[in-house]
């Protein structure tokens, strides 16, 4: 029988035992192009490699499993129209990007964190542990995410608007959506900058296109918003400049880079492709992530990661953007508050 060829960017770790069962090719995402994917069975990728008809029209490829929360850079249409199966790896680094949002606030706040109203934008597997975390450590918290209220109705939601005027951090943790109801590109445009009232600290840590960067550096030089925390930004890795120079915290696309968040995306990638070819079960080596903590401290969180050291690093040369982010070093993610 002959072996499954696999095309895996070379930057998606803990892979090593696909070659038991596979060929598997590692290549750097600019090379996984038509040509070298044509021959293979599946793909194991991340949010920089666009597959759509583009890469798979004249290929072989029947799977795509992509080590990320997102799936904006697949075109899930134009896959399912072709039977090719496409599967993320949901919630498998959303502490670690829980982790940049409290680390991150540690450096930027100044005055006790209990004392801070937090809106969260968008509450699925990220937002939920944001939420979290912020109400143990006595923030109150504003909540808006229309498609959690209309299934689940109940109160306690706020809308946008909501939001711009009442809270004093906003952080946005949605995907990417270009068009319906709930559409989230631009998201946070020139009507909602100028209808904050309490020049809140901003955080994007999603997805760039949620913000509209070009309106957000306006709303910075006019002082409607305080401290910008920009990990995500429009048009990686060409990232604008002005934005990068106003933003307090500023990094290179790493607010989920922990080891643990590595290792979930790895394993769920693993088992979506034994599923779908009927192989054996394979695991990563090392040990099973745990769960994410239930709470956490100001003090673990300003301890455990210092943003402040990618900022310097991305400021200092912006067009490491993507080595930056390549060559990260994984972080561990933040532990179980201990009480007494």
């Amino acid at each position: 029988m002959t072996k499954l060829r696999i095309v895996v960017e070379r930057n998606v770790p803990f892979l090593e035992v696909l070659d038991s069962v596979a060929d598997v090719v590692r290549l750097p995402y600019g090379e996984i192009t038509a040509d070298t994917v044509r021959d293979a069975d599946a793909l194991v990728v991340r949010t920089r490699n666009r597959c759509d008809a583009s890469l798979l029209a004249d290929s072989h490829v029947k799977f795509i499993a992509t080590a990320t929360i997102g799936t904006d850079h697949i075109d899930l249409p134009w896959c399912a129209a072709l039977g090719i199966e496409a599967l993320n790896a949901p919630g498998c680094n959303a502490p670690a990007v829980a982790q940049y949002v409290f680390s991150s606030l540690m450096r930027v706040i100044n005055r006790p964190i209990s004392s801070y109203t937090i809106g969260i934008v968008g509450v699925g597997h990220v937002g939920s542990i944001v939420e979290r975390w912020a109400r143990g450590l006595g923030m109150r918290v504003m909540l808006c995410d229309p498609p959690r209220q209309r299934a689940e109705g109940g109160d306690g939601w706020s809308s946008l608007d909501e939001i711009a005027a009442g809270a004093d951090i906003i952080t946005f943790h949605t995907p990417l959506t270009r068009s319906g109801v709930d559409a989230t590109y631009h998201i946070a445009d020139e009507n909602f900058f100028n209808s904050l009232r309490r020049a809140p600290i901003i955080i994007n840590s999603a997805r760039g296109p949620i913000v509209d960067n070009d309106v957000w550096v306006e709303a910075l030089e006019a002082g409607q918003c305080g401290a910008a925390i920009v990990d995500c930004w429009e048009n990686e890795p060409q990232i604008d400049r002005r934005l990068l120079s106003l933003a307090t915290i500023a990094t290179p696309h790493i607010a989920g880079y922990s080891l643990e968040g590595k290792q979930r995306a790895s394993q769920m990638a693993l088992d979506a492709l034994c599923r779908h070819f009927g192989l054996p079960a394979l695991h990563i080596a090392g040990a099973v992530p745990p769960p994410p903590a239930r709470s956490i401290t100001a003090a673990t969180a300003l301890k455990g990661y210092n943003p402040l050291d990618d900022t310097a690093a991305l400021k200092a040369d912006p067009a490491a953007f993507e080595s930056l982010r390549n060559n990260y070093r994984l972080r561990p993610e933040l532990p179980e508050a201990v009480e007494g």
